[in-house]
């Protein structure tokens, strides 16, 4: 990976992210892909509804820390329930503020020399934390979702994943991006 030597960045290196301006806008680039992954162009098949309303969450989270993860998290899901006239979940936008969150802190402290493999941890943790353990349970607690339907969503976040997995850990190799990465990171 090409950024691989920026900066070491600490919790509150990845607060103080916050108040780049290009690093506000790009979040906000991510809160409408979000969006638009997750509203617009996600598809049911039988008990699976495949989305990537996740990737650029995560995205958020491994390219700016905990807290720029979390923020698109939230961001991303209360827009977009209120743009497709969804009622508001606090259980279902804390599984969005998680994955967002633990991509961002798996990301920052866990395989800083191997960003591929920095990466697969993330996506995964994301996805165990946000998506199978707290929006299931949140999916059981509001609409009382039978566990065993529930279970569904783990081979449907395993697809899902490895597909994100495989987007960012190209994204993340573009040079042009790794070279514009590095002058926010100087930056802050």
């Amino acid at each position: 990976m090409q950024i691989s030597n920026q900066k070491t960045m600490s919790i509150g290196g990845s607060m103080r992210v916050l108040s780049n301006v290009r690093v506000l806008i790009l979040c906000a680039v991510f809160v409408a892909m979000s969006i638009i992954f997750g509203k617009f162009l996600s598809f049911t098949a039988g008990p699976f509804r495949f989305s990537f309303e996740n990737l650029s969450i995560i995205m958020s989270g491994v390219m700016f820390g905990p807290f720029a993860g979390l923020a698109v998290g939230l961001c991303a899901d209360i827009i977009g329930c209120i743009a497709y006239g969804y009622t508001i979940c606090p259980q279902i936008t804390l599984g969005a503020c998680c994955i967002g969150f633990f991509s961002g802190l798996s990301s920052m402290f866990l395989f800083k020399k191997n960003k591929t493999i920095n990466i697969a941890f993330a996506v995964a943790l994301a996805h165990i934390i946000g998506s199978m353990i707290v929006k299931s349970w949140a999916l059981h607690s509001l609409y009382e979702t039978p566990y065993k339907a529930l279970l569904w969503r783990i081979p449907l976040y395993i697809i899902i994943g490895s597909a994100e997995f495989v987007i960012i850990a190209g994204i993340m190799k573009n040079k042009a991006l790794s070279s514009h990465l590095k002058r926010i990171y100087n930056k802050i």
